[in-house]
């Protein structure tokens, strides 16, 4: 079972990395989320969500290997990628108002993969404006807001 499963991987990881934390399964809007409780989040957060990203990475290639059919997860610590999720959508929804006022297109600063799929998702609903992204094998991309 997912749930388990994640959680058994995400307990190993960070107690092979020497951290004490107590690990929530919680199901959210965007799917199952694992929440991190430890005295040590600055560490495991990292500078902008950094090491989130890398340990979200990592359970969710370990969990495909044990359970290929299971749904990805995210993994966050003291709430802090909720947090940062709603600023950026805050931000790109309103640079799409900006762009559906000026008619002028809108670059956002680089984003990985991760941070790509929020911003598109974000404004898959949003009328009168579509996003771009740019081909190549660059990790970090600037996705281009514009008219529809």
């Amino acid at each position: 079972m997912t749930k388990e499963t994640s959680v058994e991987i995400l307990s190993t990881m960070l107690e092979q990395l020497g951290f004490e934390a107590s690990i929530n399964y919680e199901e959210a809007e965007r799917g199952p989320c694992l929440q991190i409780d430890s005295p040590d989040s600055r560490f495991l957060i990292g500078q902008k969500g950094d090491r989130l990203d890398d340990l979200q990475y990592l359970v969710n290639r370990v969990l495909q290997d044990k359970e290929p059919d299971s749904a990805r997860v995210r993994v966050d610590c003291d709430h802090y990628r909720e947090q940062s999720e709603a600023k950026l959508r805050d931000q790109v929804l309103e640079l799409a108002e900006e762009v559906k006022a000026s008619g002028e297109p809108k670059k956002l600063q680089p984003l990985n993969a991760y941070h790509r799929r929020l911003v598109h998702n974000f404004l898959v609903d949003v009328d009168g404006v579509k996003t771009i992204s740019p081909s190549g094998d660059s990790r970090f991309k600037k996705i281009t807001i514009e008219l529809a």
